[in-house]
């Protein structure tokens, strides 16, 4: 294969997968998603350690190779280490980003530019393909939806809940305890989608109640990071963000940016029937305002309180 450019740069094997990553059968998409999981690493790997890493056959790699427009397996190594050497020249990628935090007047500058620089990395490594992949099956009116997170991502998964509850009928939010996702996973088909938010470190609660979720039948549309949250290895479609911060902590603002944006495609997707219900969901909303009132039990205090308390 000639090396390909975009404006004079190479076009990476990473873009290439995530560029063809729509046109791949679901086995060779496997191999792509390992591949960028672990890149270039995986990719640096023998045949035989690629499939085992994705879950395929040897053959599925080979044709995953083929499909990306390489005459064979050495021929995408060599490119992998070509971006390598060619890595190993910039030091921006050997300085921690924590040693390059300023203080004083430019510390909220920086944290911007950091934070508005994951957002833009993050959309520009989704493929198209996958992302229109999670439209289609969250405006899929045929499916019940259950959204999921973890210890901090149950916030992206109560926001995404919020609006799509908007947009359309049949979501809800995966309550914690066992019992409701020991009744949610007997009662699971193929109607139902579980949406899952998984970030590093991942939940292994997440991650079970997945695997039985997908075994029952259920369809999974993932939200991880780009070293992907085992739920990958049973998810329709997987849609990753940067999660690197200029603290200790993982930022999920790239999350956030990515749920935002969903629900605007969503939005878009439903047309008409998305706004009639908002336009209903309005409605009862003005006729539960303060303006007319439900009746309510008048408070009572548990204790007296004094005039002298605080």
């Amino acid at each position: 294969m000639d090396e390909d450019q975009v404006d004079g740069t190479p076009v990476t094997v990473a873009q290439l997968t995530r560029d063809r990553l729509g046109e791949l059968s679901a086995g060779e998409r496997k191999v792509g998603r390992a591949l960028l999981s672990a890149y270039p690493v995986a990719g640096l790997e023998t045949v035989a350690e690629l499939a085992t890493r994705a879950g395929v056959s040897a053959p599925t790699v080979v044709r995953f190779v083929a499909r990306l427009g390489f005459a064979g397996y050495p021929h995408l190594q060599r490119a992998l280490m070509s971006e390598v050497h060619a890595q190993m020249g910039s030091p921006v990628r050997q300085i921690p980003l924590q040693a390059e935090m300023p203080a004083g007047e430019e510390f909220l500058p920086f944290n911007a530019e950091t934070h508005a620089g994951l957002i833009r990395r993050s959309f520009e490594d989704l493929p198209t393909s996958e992302f229109e992949a999670a439209i289609s099956l969250l405006c899929d009116e045929s499916l019940r939806i259950h959204v999921v997170g973890g210890r901090f991502s149950h916030l992206l998964a109560a926001y995404l809940v919020s609006h799509l509850q908007l947009l359309r009928a049949g979501v809800t939010a995966v309550p914690p305890d066992e019992f409701s996702r020991t009744s949610l996973v007997a009662d699971a088909s193929r109607q139902d989608l579980l949406v899952v938010f998984d970030y590093r470190r991942y939940d292994p609660a997440t991650v079970r109640l997945a695997q039985a979720m997908a075994t029952a039948g259920a369809r999974t549309l993932l939200l991880t990071d780009p070293w992907l949250s085992p739920v990958a290895d049973v998810a329709e479609v997987v849609l990753s963000s940067r999660v690197e911060s200029p603290s200790p902590f993982d930022s999920l603002v790239p999350g956030l940016a990515l749920v935002e944006t969903l629900v605007t495609a969503a939005m878009e997707a439903r047309g008409q029937a998305g706004r009639s219900r908002v336009e209903l969901m309005e409605s009862v909303r003005d006729g539960l305002s303060p303006e007319n009132p439900a009746p309510l039990e008048p408070f009572q205090p548990e204790t007296e309180i004094s005039p002298t308390d605080h």
